[in-house]
Formats: C-alpha cells, structure tokens, sequence
C-alpha cells in the first residue's frame, strides 16, 4: 500500500513540474479582459480555429513553397506565404492545391523596410487575436555573378537587406506576438557557406567573415556594399547574410528564449543545387552542379527532400529547443562514387539528401558564428541601421501580485531617492548636453563616426576607387558624384547648380563656409519609394530546367548581362506556371507561344 501511495505521489508532483511552465506564462500574458479582446477572440477563433498560424517568407518557389505544402498536407497550420509576386503565388497556390481556407498570400517587398512595416501591421490585423506560432525567415536572392552592387529602395546592398536586414526588422516587429503562441519558434533558414568549420564554408573561396563590421558601422548604404567595409563581392554578400542570421540565432536566443519562451533555431537544409536561387549563375552551372552535387560530392537534396526538413524543424516536438544549429545526416562524408550512382546520390554522411525524419542533429557552429562579442555589435548596429526595436533582455519575473504591489511601492521610493542624486554638484555629468539621440548607440559611437569614421569614409572614396557606372543604376541608387580627387581627399564636395545660382546671390563669405542665407537654401529632391524598375530588380525565384528553355540564355554572354538573364528567367517562370496550370485545368494550349521581350524570348511549355 505504502509503494501505491508513493507512486501517486511522484507522479501527481510530475504533472504539476510539467505544468509550471505552462501557468508561469499564461499569469504573464493574461489581461483583464474587454469588449474589443473578447471579440477579437471570437473573430481569431472562427478564422483558425485550433490551427497554429505560422508566417513563411518566399512561398512562391523553392524550398518555401515545398515547405508550405508540407505545412498545409498536415491540415494542423494556417499558413501566411509572405512573397513579393502576388501574380506568381496566385499561380503556385492553384498549381500546387493550396487550400485556400488555410493558405493566405500577402504582399512583401523585403529590399524596402517600409514594405515589411507594412505587412506587420496586415499581418496583425488579418490575425486578430490569433497568436503566430511559428515564424520562418526562408526568402533569400543570390547574385554571386555580378561585378557591381545593386542598392535596395533603401540605399542597402540587395542580398544583405533582402536575405538578412528586412529579417532582422520582421523577427523584431512580430516577437511580441509570437510570444503570446504556447510552443513559438523562429526558424532562420542558414547556409554551410556561412559556417567556416565546413568544407562548403572554409574550403570554397570567398569566405564569409564580417571582420570589424566597419560597413555596417558607417550605415552600409550606397556607395557602402559589404558590412566588412571593403570592396563588393557578390558571393562573399550571399555567405555574409547567412553568416548574420546565423549569428542573429544564436543572440537572440541568448537575449529572448527565457524571457518569451520562443525557440531560435537556424538550420540547413542541404545544398538544394536546384534551386531558383541559382537562377542568376549561367546555364553551363546550372546543367552540371546539381550534377556535381549529387554523383560527386554526395551534397545533393531536392527541393521536396529540403522542405520536409524545414517543415521537420517547424512541426517536430523534438526542434522545440532553442539555440540550436539544425542539420541532417546525409551527404558529403562517405560513399561517393560507384555508391553514388548505385543510390542514384543517395548516400549517408553530414549534409546530402537521404537519412529520413530521425537523422536531424544539432551540428556544430564555427567560432564565427559562436562569436558572441561580434554577435552584440552585428545586433546593435543591425538595430540603427533598421530602425528596429527590441523589448529589454530581461529575466523572467515572477507574476504573484504580492510582487507587484511591493514592487511599486519600492519603485516609488526609489525615484524620490534618486531625484536627490540628480541635483548639479560637481561630478554630475548625467543628463548633460551631449546625450544620446535617436538611433545612436553612445557617446563614444558618435565620436568615432564623427572622426575616424568620417576618415574611413574618405580613404574609401580615395583608395577603394568609384563603383562603376552599372553599380549605380540599381534600384533606387542614383550616379555618385564625380568630383575631383582634391575635392574628395578634404571631403567638400562640388557645389550644385542649384546651389550655384543660390550663392551667386548672397555674399562670398557665405559660399566659403557654405552657409546659405535662411529661407534659400534648394529643396532636395524627394526620395524615389517605388518598388524598383524592371531592368535592375532582381528575378523572382525562378526554375528553368527541362521543361523550359529560354533562348536567352546565352552562356557566352558577359556578366553586365547576368541581371537581364535572371528577368529573362523569372518571365520565363511565370510563362511555364502558366502553361502548368493550363495544363492541369485541362486547357488547350494556345496557337501561337505567348513572346515577350519584343519575341526574343520563347518558353514552350
């Protein structure tokens, strides 16, 4: 009888440590209730029901597409596809069987941060009371061939604001409610080329290293393309923003997971060699790296293969737990060659394809990625450059009132303490002029900028040379001056004309100290807010394998070119979208191939 009671025991005590947590955060978050809560309530509820929200960014291709299908064949999710071409998802989402009942495609312009502010606030009032349990950061641009910057609507390298910043922006305006979700988790999509301790990321040149951040110091806006300062590479640009989510994981992790109760993990799904994102490498690389991939190396996973094990990540009750670097037993490590063509490049090892559901293991991070003093500084300049803000990094605290109430009565006291410390004595330099404004970090922040930064900016301009010509016609980048190089090394720069009819009017000495009278000076031009133009945005994820061929491709042409080939395949996406869904209505293909581009351009479906 005593060894009954006993075990009762242990296990009513077991129940009640499980359930701890749990009620911990339901005292935390609980409000008193009101008219507009209740009803918001009642609205989430009727429109969700019991399924988890979750937020996946680039649903129209690739592996967020194969992601969200995985997400929806559950029938436990409603999925919200964040993607720039609402055309292209309308295609997919009809081509792939999407419930429309559990799918919701909403429009994002990730290289424009007042596009993501934007969808935040749909988001939110789509969701109602709805919490938003799981967040997957997925949507990603590679342009490893260009020779120049393409600049963002607001002035930043394309890769780093599209891959890394307007995600850094996302995770910040959405935490609070994915803290509400009862298991939230924020899913970064990594690479192994941002993890150095690989062959994938220290063996292939270049190799992501943020240095010092000098760029990201000084704004990382046009002419600045590369967070560590110096000159553009297109490929470094991709790794580095896998590299700063990466990073941003595991500080997030440090600052958020005991406070929100939220899982920050990366992950990386393998090397899906035929991706979209490859879109802009030429045909000759296209035809031959998945090869290469899958019979040579065994790093090969298909894009099916990819998005179970992003949706594994999201859905599996074992990738709850945070800070952590997923990854797959699959791939590079054994069994290549005869083995490989046997398995059809199926084989086992870290990395590739094959291993199923119960090969995910938490993989090793390279001391880059684990650098916590650099993780700090990325974070915090990350914040400036974004505009995001962030709750403070607390503790938790215990809900019980009796807490409160002392607590408010200790505060109380405090202030009235500490109005006594803030009367003007000698040695009281607090609240001086000189304190921080918006968007600064501290007083030493500022000094540096206004010193050595401004130094760095005008080495740069003098050693570093002018970007071409092309790099400035990027979306929404305007032709750097070109002043000569006396004027550059002292940094004033040529007078507008403009400015030249207005001192022309005014004394000499005002155009010496450049000084206009009040009231004269010339309105600038208003910043450009449209989404980019068609020459110079880059391409919507595009596949363009055996069932279509776009003339245009041309493997002889110069990498000036590259950009237009990769319009040239996004056009061609949406035409074999088309064909596709036309094919699966069971629709007779028109006469004539639809022509664009004037006809030089054919996609036969």
């Amino acid at each position: 009888m005593t060894g009954r009671v006993m075990v009762w025991r242990a296990l009513l005590a077991l129940a009640l440590c499980a359930s701890v947590a749990d009620t911990f955060k339901f005292m935390v978050n609980w409000k008193v209730p009101t008219l507009d809560a209740m009803r918001a309530q009642r609205i989430a509820d009727e429109k969700f029901g019991d399924k988890k929200l979750v937020v996946v960014t680039g649903t129209s291709s690739g592996l967020g597409r194969k992601t969200a299908q995985a997400l929806l064949r559950t029938g436990q999710y409603h999925v919200v596809g964040a993607v720039r071409d609402l055309d292209k998802m309308e295609l997919v989402a009809e081509l792939d069987g999407f419930d429309p009942e559990n799918f919701t495609p909403m429009h994002v312009e990730l290289a424009n941060f007042t596009s993501v502010r934007d969808f935040c606030d749909r988001l939110k009032d789509f969701k109602a009371a709805k919490p938003i349990d799981r967040l997957i950061c997925n949507a990603a641009v590679y342009q490893p061939s260009l020779p120049y910057a393409k600049w963002s609507v607001d002035g930043h390298e394309q890769q780093m604001q599209i891959n890394y910043l307007s995600h850094f922006l996302l995770v910040s305006l959405l935490l609070e409610e994915i803290a509400k979700a009862p298991d939230p988790r924020v899913v970064l999509v990594g690479s192994v080329t941002g993890n150095d301790n690989t062959v994938g990321g220290g063996g292939v040149y270049p190799i992501a290293d943020l240095k010092e951040l000098d760029g990201l110091k000084l704004g990382a806006k046009n002419p600045i393309s590369m967070f560590d300062g110096y000159n553009f590479d297109g490929a470094k640009a991709y790794k580095d923003s896998k590299l700063c989510l990466m990073m941003t994981s595991n500080i997030l992790h440090d600052k958020y997971h005991k406070q929100t109760g939220i899982a920050f993990s990366s992950i990386y799904p393998g090397c899906i060699a035929e991706s979209p994102l490859f879109r802009e490498k030429r045909p000759w690389f296209r035809k031959n790296f998945p090869i290469f991939m899958k019979y040579i190396t065994g790093g090969f996973v298909g894009e099916e293969e990819a998005g179970m094990r992003l949706f594994q990540v999201a859905h599996d009750p074992r990738c709850s737990k945070s800070g952590v670097y997923w990854s797959w037993n699959g791939g590079p490590r054994e069994g290549r060659g005869e083995e490989a063509l046997e398995k059809d490049g199926q084989i086992l090892g870290g990395g590739g394809a094959g291993g199923g559901w119960d090969s995910i293991y938490e993989n090793d991070q390279s001391d880059k990625v684990l650098n916590k003093e650099l993780a700090q500084e990325l974070f915090k300049y990350s914040s400036i450059v974004t505009g995001a803000e962030w709750p403070p990094a607390n503790q938790p605290k215990s809900p019980c009132p009796t807490l409160k109430v002392v607590g408010a009565f200790t505060s109380a006291m405090n202030a009235k303490e500490e109005a006594k410390r803030m009367a003007q004595k000698p040695g009281m330099v607090a609240g001086l002029p000189g304190q921080l404004t918006a968007g600064s970090v501290s007083i030493a922040d500022e000094i540096v900028a206004a010193t050595l930064g401004a130094a760095a900016k005008t080495a740069q301009r003098v050693f570093l040379g002018e970007l071409p010509e092309e790099a400035m016609k990027g979306a929404e980048a305007k032709n750097a001056a070109k002043d000569p190089l006396w004027r550059r090394v002292i940094g004033r720069p040529s007078l507008s004309e403009a400015e030249v009819e207005m001192y022309s009017k005014q004394p000499k000495w005002r155009r010496f100290f450049r000084k206009p009278a009040a009231g004269t000076a010339p309105v600038a031009a208003a910043p450009i807010t449209g989404s980019a133009t068609e020459e110079t945005q880059y391409a919507s994820a595009a596949a363009i394998g055996a069932e279509a061929k776009v003339d245009a491709m041309d493997p002889n042409k110069s990498d000036e070119e590259v950009e237009d080939m990769s319009i040239a395949a996004s056009k061609a996406e949406m035409e074999l979208l088309r064909a596709q869904l036309a094919e699966k209505r069971g629709l007779t293909k028109p006469n004539n191939d639809k022509q664009e581009d004037g006809g030089k351009q054919k996609v036969a479906a």
